[in-house]
């Protein structure tokens, strides 16, 4: 599981970002990543263990958070301590939070796409229009219609 998505990823400024870098980025150290989510680092390597926050990781195997596992983890403490959720609830939460904001992307995607076809639709019918003839006469309700059949006899 990723374990990328949480409300309050915004913690950190667009601004304290470096060059090229943003809320995705693996960029903390875990003592570093522990301190700014108030807890152990012991605790930290336990819950990339079950999947709740996955950081990336150096070559060398090390682990780099995020300033959006950050709030993860922020989020994975309050859950635990305020709402007396389970670390296997948690789990599950971050996974559909996860699931909802792919559907949500998907909708987004298809939204798109719905009103690309529109109005490409309405492009074709204006086309169409256009090509319309300009010679034909509008004829009144009240004409009526009398069909035109050869007199076979006359060949």
């Amino acid at each position: 599981m990723a374990g990328r998505r949480t409300s309050g990823a915004g913690d950190f400024s667009a601004a304290g970002f470096p060059p090229g870098a943003n809320e995705d980025t693996p960029m903390f150290v875990i003592s570093v990543a522990a301190e700014l989510a108030g807890l152990h680092a012991q605790t930290l390597r336990s819950y990339d263990r079950l999947g709740l926050v996955s950081p990336g990781r150096t070559p060398a195997g090390g682990r780099r958070y995020s300033p959006r596992d950050i709030a993860l983890l922020r989020e994975v403490q309050r859950l635990s301590q305020e709402e007396g959720v389970n670390l296997a609830g948690i789990k599950r939460i971050i996974e559909l939070e996860n699931e909802a904001d792919a559907l949500r992307d998907k909708v987004q995607e298809l939204t798109e796409e719905l009103a690309a076809a529109y109005a490409a639709a309405e492009q074709a019918a204006a086309q169409v229009h256009a090509s319309y003839r300009r010679d034909l006469v509008p004829v009144r309700q009240e004409t009526a219609l009398v069909v035109w059949k050869p007199d076979r006899r006359r060949r």
